[in-house]
């Protein structure tokens, strides 16, 4: 199939500002990011993911300050940072945004800003504010909590200034439109539900610029106002296609933006106004196709608490893969955490989680299995039919798995929910092993019981084919696991054809199984290690 005749999905993550590296909070979006991408590549669409760093704000520009360094490099080195744990957590991103560096930004940037202005919706008044350079936002009195900033419990800044501004208010009817209608559909109900007040209420219009005395002479210039830069979320927002090359003439944008049935940004519950609000507003302004999609995840907290840099509590991703291994944080990531909700994170709940998921169950079922093979039939799988009612319930359990993912990764995008059917089907299979005792049945066979031989093979070939079914399920999950599963398994894993991959009986079958050797090493708790 070409390109051109295959349907598209478009995806990206938020872009994080680079004043300090990444914590865990980051590796969360770029981890469920990467699955969402790697489901529908293994659908055969042809899938984009963006990813990237916002390197224009004030926060940045005021961090250097305080390292003595210039902007340009603070966000040189700290956006090598999250290139390089993209890398690290097996995230395969297909392009990497950077918003102080990138020419393709800059010239999308501009177009945009005089679509805005071609359409009459940039004004230009003095304004006074309270603003929270955490948030790179302004605030009104009645969205402080007791003076602070909700989201970082500072005191925003009062500012006086002269800036450019949106006409926000004008598509207040159009964004309740798209938001009842569902043509933009915002993930989970109540997050949609939190939008769609907010632009109920009324909206004013929005600030979009600073004075570049302000900034520091850092951001993207507005045009033709040099005394003047874009307020850093509107360049900020704008890289969702601006990246596709926006505003020259660009295949990309026309493929994966304006052709493309999914337009999906994956977000914190944070920037949900931004996102949900304000960009697609200025979408409509320009006469462009909005966003489909925008899924909102949750915070991961410690002992209840935001992780933030701002908040100093964070949580080094590069020092959690360093100890534990990426297989075992983007499972912690996925597994744990509810796909829109906080949840709270220590090293002991990953050492548990992965313990009891990967090493115990699935570990534990791809060794007993490929060990029993081996010494049984010397490694050769057998082939046999489905005649036990044992057999019976564990190939239904592994006929139901497909439509399980495809509902949760598909319609809900709940990671987690795919995750806890394919340990469901691990489970099971273990329970099957005990059921079937093949130790017991080996030695009833090897006292010339020709039907203890039949039913050792339907033993071993069903837990095989169970292992190669949740091989198939775990790889946009656990790409590189799932990988040293299926040479354990004598199979390769191919790139086109994965719903079919997942049908009992599907070719290739797994005729030869390779040595055993743990690929889930159990952890070490702490608890364990005091005693």
């Amino acid at each position: 199939m070409s390109d051109a005749s295959r349907d598209r999905y478009y995806i990206t993550t938020s872009i994080p500002y680079v004043n300090a590296p990444p914590h865990i909070g980051h590796a969360l979006e770029m981890v469920q990011t990467d699955v969402f991408a790697r489901y529908h590549r293994l659908l055969d669409r042809d899938t984009r993911f963006l990813t990237g760093t916002d390197e224009n704000s004030l926060k940045n520009v005021q961090a250097a300050e305080r390292e003595g360094i210039t902007t340009r490099e603070l966000v040189d080195r700290n956006a090598q940072g999250f290139i390089d744990l993209l890398d690290l957590l097996h995230v395969e991103n297909d392009d990497f945004i950077r918003t102080a560096v990138d020419p393709r930004h800059f010239a999308g940037a501009a177009y945009l800003w005089k679509k805005l202005e071609s359409n009459d919706d940039l004004y230009k008044k003095s304004y006074t504010g309270l603003y929270c350079v955490g948030c790179e936002q302004f605030y009104s009195e009645d969205e402080l909590e007791d003076g602070l900033c909700p989201e970082h419990g500072v005191r925003p800044d009062l500012v006086e200034e002269e800036n450019y501004f949106f006409r926000l208010s004008k598509y207040q009817d159009e964004l309740l439109e798209f938001i009842d209608s569902g043509r933009m559909r915002i993930i989970p109900e109540s997050r949609r539900n939190e939008v769609r007040s907010f632009v109920a209420r009324g909206l004013d219009d929005l600030s979009v610029s600073r004075s570049r005395e302000r900034a520091r002479g850092w951001g993207v210039p507005v045009p033709e106002d040099p005394d003047q830069v874009m307020y850093v979320w509107v360049d900020a927002l704008a890289n969702y296609i601006t990246a596709l090359g926006y505003g020259q003439e660009s295949e990309d944008y026309e493929r994966f933006w304006v052709n493309s049935p999914d337009r999906v940004h994956c977000i914190g519950k944070g920037i949900l106004r931004f996102h949900a609000v304000y960009w697609p507003a200025m979408l409509l302004s320009a006469g462009e196709p909005l966003p489909t999609t925008v899924f909102v995840h949750g915070y991961l907290t410690i002992a209840g608490g935001k992780i933030s840099k701002s908040l100093g509590n964070t949580v080094d991703p590069v020092e959690l893969c360093a100890t534990y291994g990426a297989d075992a944080v983007r499972y912690w990531l996925l597994r744990e955490v509810p796909a829109t909700l906080d949840a709270d994170f220590t090293n002991d709940k990953l050492e548990r989680r992965y313990n009891a998921d990967l090493a115990n169950d699935l570990g534990n079922l791809l060794n007993r299995t490929v060990s029993m093979v081996g010494r049984y039939r010397k490694g050769l799988v057998p082939q046999a039919e489905t005649t036990l009612p044992e057999s019976k319930e564990l190939r239904s359990a592994c006929e139901k798995l497909p439509r399980k993912l495809h509902t949760a990764m598909g319609d809900d995008y709940d990671p987690q929910a795919a995750l806890a059917a394919i340990n469901d089907l691990v489970v099971r299979a273990n329970q099957y092993v005990e059921q079937m005792a093949p130790w017991s049945v080996s030695k009833e066979e090897r006292n010339g019981d020709e039907a203890a031989g039949q039913k050792l093979d339907e033993t071993l070939n069903h837990l095989v084919e169970s292992l190669r079914v949740t091989c198939h399920a775990i790889r946009p999950f656990l790409p590189a696991a799932a990988n040293r599963m299926s040479e354990q398994l004598g199979f390769e894993l191919i790139d086109h054809g994965w719903t079919d991959a997942l049908q009992w009986g599907a070719e290739p079958r797994v005729e030869r199984v390779e040595k055993a050797k743990p690929i889930f090493p159990r952890i070490e708790t702490e608890e364990q290690a005091a005693g």
